[in-house]
C-alpha cells in the first residue's frame, strides 16, 4: 500500500491541486510567447566550448544515484566532456569524486566501470591511492626520492550528496554555491527517499548534441506523435511546469485514469475523486523531474516502483552526447529478467525514436537548413532551460551567478 503523506512532503500537494484544477477545466499554463532560438546554439563549436567551460564544468551535475555506490569502498567511473572521473564511497561513508589520473605522470588509474576496492594502484608505475584519494604508497620510494605524499593525493572535485543523489563540480576552481544552485529542489526530491532505494541496472549509449538530446525530456508535445506506439496516440501532449531556479518538474493536466503514461508523465487523474488525506506519496511524485543542466528523472512501474534517471552528458565534440540511464527501484525487482527486458525496451525507445529524430534535426541544422528553431508557448520547459543556459553563460563571475541563483523564483515561494 502506498505511503500516506506527512509533514515535509506536503509541498507536493499544492502542485497536485493545480494539476487537477487544470485537468477538470481542460486548461493549461502557457509561456507568454513563442521563443526563437538560434540554430547555431546547437552546432557552433565556439559556443559549445563555452558551454563546457562556463556551464557543464562550472555548476554541479549529477554523477549518479547514491545507491550505485552504497557500500564503503564501492566505486564507479564515468566520462564527462572528455574528463575521466572516479566516484567512490570511502570507508567513512562519504561520497568522493576524483580525476581518474595518477598524480605521478597522469596515467588513468582504472578503466573498470564499477566495483569494490580499498585502494587504486596505477598500472604504469604502481603508485597506490585510497578511496578517499590519499596517496598511500610510492613504489620503491627509496629509489624514487622523497616527496610529501600529502601534496600528491588524487585531484579532488567538490561533491554534494543529498536526496539520494550525488552531485559533483568538475572545475576545482568553481565557487558556485551548491545549495543556492539547487534552490531547494533537492528537498522536494527527498519525497522519493532515494537514499533507501536499490540500484538495479544501467544503460549507456550515444546521442546527438547534448541539448538536442535533452530537449526531448523537457516537453510532452511530441509524446502522442513520436511515441504513439509506446504511450498511445491518446497520451497527453500537455505539460504543467513547476520551477525551482533552473530545475523543473513536469506533470500532465490529463483526466484519463489508469493511462499507461500515468507514472512517467505525471497524470493526477487517479487522485481526482479522492479526498486529499488519501493522496499517497507515490502518486504525487509521478511525472518528470529535470535537474539542470543534464538530468531527467521519470517514474515507471513494472516489477515494483522505480525511476529511470537519464544523465545526458556532452562529449568533447559538439555533435555527440553520451546518455546513461540509471534504473533504481524502491525494492529489488520481483522478476529481474523481466525488469532487464523492460529496461532494454526503454533504451530502444529513446535511441530509435527520440535520438534518431534528434540526429535528423541535427543534420538539418548543421547544413544551415534553419537559422532558428521554435519553442511554442506550450513548450515552457524548453524555454526555461535555454533561458537558464544563457543566464549561466552570461554570468561573468561565480559571485554573479550565485546572485542570479539566489534571486531566482522557486515554486514554494511563487
Amino acid at each position: 500500500m502506498s505511503e500516506i503523506l506527512t509533514s515535509s512532503e506536503d509541498l507536493l500537494i499544492p502542485m497536485a491541486r493545480e494539476v487537477i484544477e487544470h485537468a477538470r477545466s481542460g486548461t493549461m499554463k502557457q509561456a507568454p510567447e513563442v521563443m526563437k532560438l538560434p540554430a547555431a546554439h546547437y552546432t557552433d563549436s565556439v559556443r559549445f566550448n563555452d558551454e563546457l567551460k562556463k556551464l557543464i564544468k562550472r555548476v554541479p551535475i549529477i554523477l549518479g544515484p547514491s545507491c550505485e555506490i552504497a557500500r564503503p569502498n564501492d566505486f564507479k567511473t564515468l566520462s564527462v566532456a572528455g574528463m575521466s572521473l572516479i566516484v567512490t564511497r570511502s570507508e567513512d561513508g562519504n561520497a568522493n569524486a576524483f580525476i581518474n589520473a595518477c598524480t605521478h605522470r597522469g596515467a588513468r588509474l582504472t578503466k573498470q566501470e564499477n566495483g569494490q576496492r580499498r585502494r587504486f594502484s596505477c598500472p604504469y608505475h604502481g603508485w597506490s591511492f585510497s578511496t578517499s584519494g590519499e596517496l598511500l604508497e610510492v613504489n620503491t620510494q627509496d629509489d624514487f626520492g622523497e616527496i610529501n605524499k600529502c601534496e600528491y593525493g588524487l585531484k579532488r572535485l567538490t561533491v554534494y550528496e543529498s536526496a539520494g543523489l550525488i552531485w559533483g563540480v568538475l572545475d576545482p576552481n568553481s565557487r558556485v554555491n551548491i545549495p543556492e544552485f539547487l534552490s531547494g529542489y533537492d528537498n522536494v526530491l527527498e519525497a522519493f527517499d532515494f537514499k533507501d532505494w536499490v540500484y538495479v541496472s544501467k544503460r549507456t549509449f550515444k546521442g546527438p548534441n547534448w541539448k538536442i538530446a535533452y530537449d526531448g525530456y523537457l516537453e510532452y508535445y511530441h509524446v502522442p506523435v513520436l511515441h504513439r506506439e509506446t504511450f498511445g496516440s491518446d497520451a497527453t501532449n500537455r505539460g504543467l511546469y513547476f520551477a525551482w531556479g533552473p530545475h523543473q518538474h513536469i506533470k500532465s493536466p490529463s483526466n484519463i485514469k489508469d493511462h499507461i503514461a500515468t507514472e512517467t508523465l505525471g497524470y493526477m487523474a487517479n487522485l481526482i475523486d479522492k479526498p486529499e488525506r488519501d493522496w499517497d506519496k507515490e502518486s504525487l511524485t509521478y511525472g518528470v523531474w529535470t535537474v539542470f543542466p543534464t538530468t531527467s528523472i521519470a517514474s515507471f512501474s513494472g516489477g515494483g516502483r522505480g525511476v529511470m534517471i537519464s544523465q545526458i552528458l556532452p562529449t568533447d565534440t559538439v555533435e555527440e552526447s553520451i546518455t546513461t540511464q540509471y534504473y533504481i527501484m524502491e525494492e529489488a525487482p520481483l522478476d529481474p529478467e523481466a525488469s532487464e527486458a523492460q529496461f532494454d525496451f526503454f533504451q530502444q525507445v529513446v535511441m530509435e525514436e527520440d535520438y534518431a529524430t534528434g540526429e535528423s534535426a541535427q543534420s538539418a541544422l548543421k547544413i544551415g537548413a534553419l537559422d532558428h528553431v521554435l519553442f511554442g508557448r506550450n513548450e515552457q520547459g524548453n524555454q526555461h532551460f535555454h533561458s537558464w543556459v544563457d543566464k549561466v553563460l552570461e554570468a561573468e563571475s561565480d559571485e554573479d551567478l550565485n546572485s542570479v541563483l539566489r534571486n531566482a523564483p522557486r515554486y514554494e515561494n511563487s
